[in-house]
């Protein structure tokens, strides 16, 4: 028997609930199959996709080919057309067991409403196979209609899992060996909104550390930081085993683009937030999603977001060009010329790698604790990518110091 191989594309949602259909696939004794966990956040990451399927057939054409995640879950006609794809899967029927135990009786599309969803349960995992780092989902769906979004359509309206889940989970995890855990979520910032009480992100970090004592570090994903409520800002900046970097959902520097965006923060929100969270933890890094060329954007725009990479200081700047996904309203807004976006695009990952360049510089001479992920490299508390000359053991947090430092990882020497 060969054991399902499965391809994850884009968030750690995906290769959280990869885990999970590893382990439904296995035990249904789905044999010779290549499982594709699609992302739909880009018209290019669909597009990688298609590619991806397309090339495995043509190196497995006896494998069966099961397609899932977002793309699948928001475009089941496109995949369902591919004649090289054997069957579809929408999010929630992929993370459910019985779907994987249908056999050749399994229809070939099955994709409901994801709207009609209204519980986060995800079936318990043990460890995340080949990962030294576990990843967490807390949260799932989001209630916000950005304009440029499709994610909603793909993993419908927001929803948390409880505290009790969440500790039981991560326990499971710690138990197993992982020294981090990573807690992700769609929006993970509106985690509790659905749950009696309507408890904060906060009171959940602060139950994870209480209750997982044997937890070395604690991480979060991408947070939306005009959601972020005063117990988190405190746990984040005074617990140490919480590591001091933070990815923001910023998207762009310019507020009338974040008024056509549909978000709910001010470029000077966000340089106040980033100036706090320093004040109180001088040691904090930031990264940041940035969209270059969304429509409507004017030259005095793009430089708004070019500024505020400088004025918060971001390390780990993460740049997509802006790509229409039909059905949105930014779709219909004129757009911006493909040369401009490209341009502006290039400018602003140029302007990311002088920034982790400093960065990497600034932090010669410091001694870091780094989970070490393969026997030569690992990543430190703030999330740069560490390598060693000699071979560690993955898994275990090694403390360090910075000899050297390239212009994107740092050289360790015990």
């Amino acid at each position: 028997m060969t054991a399902p191989k499965i391809v994850s594309f884009g968030c750690r949602l995906n290769s959280f609930e990869s885990e999970i259909m590893r382990g439904h696939a296995e035990k249904a004794g789905l044999d010779n199959a290549v499982i594709f966990n699609t992302c739909a956040v880009t018209a290019e990451a669909t597009r990688q996709a298609r590619q991806a399927i397309r090339k495995a057939h043509k190196e497995q054409p006896d494998a069966q080919i099961i397609v899932t995640g977002c793309a699948a879950q928001t475009d089941a006609a496109m995949f369902a057309a591919m004649p090289e794809v054997s069957r579809v899967l929408g999010n929630e029927e992929k993370l459910q067991a019985t779907s994987w135990l249908k056999g050749s009786n399994a229809p070939r599309v099955e994709v409901a409403d994801i709207m009609l969803v209204k519980e986060a349960r995800p079936p318990m995992i043990d460890q995340l196979t080949g990962r030294t780092r576990a990843f967490v989902q807390v949260q799932n769906g989001c209630d916000h209609r950005c304009t440029f979004c499709i994610i909603p359509f793909g993993r419908g309206n927001s929803r948390s899992v409880s505290v009790g889940d969440a500790v039981t989970q991560i326990s499971r995890l710690v138990d197993a060996g992982h020294a981090e855990v990573v807690l992700s979520g769609v929006d993970l910032t509106s985690w509790g909104a659905d749950l009696e009480g309507q408890p904060k992100l906060g009171a959940l970090l602060s139950q994870i550390l209480k209750k997982v004592p044997d937890l070395k570090r604690l991480r979060l994903s991408s947070i939306d930081s005009i959601e972020a409520d005063q117990e988190l800002v405190e746990v984040i900046t005074g617990e140490s085993r919480v590591m001091p970097h933070l990815h923001l959902s910023l998207q762009s520097g310019d507020n009338l683009i974040l008024k056509r965006m549909k978000r709910r923060h001010s470029r000077e929100h966000t340089i106040a937030f980033c100036n706090e969270m320093r004040a109180k933890r001088p040691d904090m890094t930031f990264g940041a999603d940035i969209i270059a060329g969304f429509p409507t954007e004017s030259e005095e725009m793009f430089q708004n977001s070019m500024n505020i990479v400088s004025e918060c200081d971001i390390t780990f700047l993460h740049v997509f060009p802006y790509s229409p996904r039909p059905d949105t309203p930014a779709a219909r807004m004129p757009p911006v010329p493909q040369a401009d976006i490209k341009r502006r695009a290039a400018l602003l990952r140029a302007k990311g790698e002088a920034q982790l360049k400093s960065f990497m510089q600034r932090q010669i001479g410091a001694t870091r604790n780094v989970l070490v992920e393969t026997p030569l490299q690992g990543r430190t508390e703030h999330f740069a990518l560490a390598k060693f000359e000699t071979k560690m053991v993955p898994g275990a947090v090694v403390k360090a110091k910075v000899i050297g430092a390239a212009d994107s990882h740092l050289e360790m020497g015990l």
